[in-house]
This record gives structure tokens, sequence and C-alpha cells, in this order.
């Protein structure tokens, strides 16, 4: 049987949107479209880096939220306390309160349930703060419950073998007939090409692939793209 895995963030919906609404709501200055674009890009450079640290038991959570937002802020010239930090991190959670998928996944979601396709979720992350985004997104819906894994919850993180190899034994998959969507380069298409699955790239944000590595099997730059590739591609669905 196909199964088809997503990740959750910047995959299924936008997460720079609640980053940028946050910005507006705590910044007392004006942001052009594009400085909003970039200060969401350096933020997940240091997001990115500090959330393998906090994993690692080396950094609280708190000390992450703190750190991730004053980082950017520093490079980028903006002036921010700590306690600031933290509020922002604070009003970022509500404004994560409020995502929604992109239109096209709901109906590839949609579309997909139609089929014989197992779905599932694949996400790193705490599970109180996952399972809230999953809730927000309505996304047992589509996925029952019991597919639906957190990286905290299972013990193991994207991109380790062991976080993928979790699924395979949880649902039974057969590699070949396992497809994983996600956003980052390193931890969701270098993981499951390690794992022998086959890999879709939703680089929306357009980043450059790192050279030297494992090949996507298909790369889109839209939620309609991604959906197109499905209606198009039978191979993917049978």
């Amino acid at each position: 049987m196909k199964t088809i895995i997503f990740d959750v963030d910047d995959t299924l919906y936008d997460q720079a949107m609640s980053f940028k609404n946050t910005c507006k709501r705590m910044f007392d200055r004006p942001f052009t479209e594009e400085e909003l674009e970039n200060f969401y890009i350096v933020s997940r450079k240091y997001s990115d880096a500090l959330f393998d640290i906090c994993e690692a038991g080396e950094m609280t959570v708190e000390e992450m939220h703190i750190r991730r937002i004053k980082d950017a802020c520093d490079e980028l010239g903006i002036a921010i306390t700590r306690e600031r930090a933290l509020e922002f991190q604070h009003a970022y959670v509500e404004e994560q309160q409020k995502i929604t998928l992109f239109p096209e996944v709901v109906e590839l979601l949609d579309f997909l349930s139609e089929t014989e396709i197992q779905l599932a979720v694949l996400t790193n992350g705490s599970e109180g703060h996952q399972s809230m985004k999953i809730k927000q997104l309505n996304l047992v819906n589509w996925i029952q419950d019991d597919y639906l894994f957190i990286s905290e919850s299972i013990g193991h993180i994207k991109p380790t073998l062991e976080a993928f190899q979790y699924l395979e034994n949880k649902m039974g998959l057969n590699k070949e007939d396992t497809i994983y969507i996600g956003d980052s380069f390193a931890n969701d298409i270098v993981g499951a090409k390690q794992a022998g699955w086959q890999a879709i790239w939703m680089n929306h944000r357009r980043r450059e692939m790192p050279e030297n590595t494992v090949k996507p099997d298909y790369e889109v730059h839209t939620a309609g793209e991604l959906l197109a590739l499905f209606k198009k591609d039978a191979v993917l669905v049978n």
C-alpha cells in the first residue's frame, strides 16, 4: 500500500505568516515585505541550530525561545531585550493558533483521502506545541490520530534514521511505496532518502540545493505545484 507522510511546519501551511504578524505586533517600526522575509529566514537559521542544542539537553526550551529571536535581531541590528524576546515568543504562539492549511493542501488531502493511500505526519518539536498546530489545522479530518507522529513523543528527531524507522515499524511501511514531503532539505529530504523512502521537496522558499548530497525525487515550489504533481503523476498514487 502507498503511504504519504507529511512534515507540518512550512509544508502544510505558511509558517512565515505567523512570524511576520508577530513582528508587526511586537516592533514599533514599519517593515517592508522584503525585510520581513529576510527576518524570517535569519530567524529560522538560528531556530534550527538552537533546536538541535536544545534536543541534546544543552539548553532549556525557554532559553531556546529567547535566543532564537534575540540572535536574529542582533544579526540584523534590531534592539531587543531578553524579556522582550520572551514576550515575542508568547505572541508568536498566539499567532500560530490562527494558522490555516494552504488551500491547495486541503484539496490534495481531500484527493488523497479518496484513494487507498495511507496518510501520516512526522514533525519535529515538542508534543504540546506541535499537537496545538495539528489541532488548529484539523489534520484528523484526513489522518488518523495514531498516525500523527511528533519527535518528542516518539523519542527520535529528524533526520536520524531512527525517526523514520519508528514509523516503518508502527505503520508496517514498505520503503519503496513510502513518500515523504517536507520543506527542510537537511531534516526531511536527507532523512527520508537515507531511510530508503521517496522524497518530495516542498521548496516554496526557493532555497538552493546543497551540493554533493542526496537528491529529492521531486521538487515543487508551491502548494499548487504539489497538488498538480499528484493529480498528473499516477505513479505517485498507484
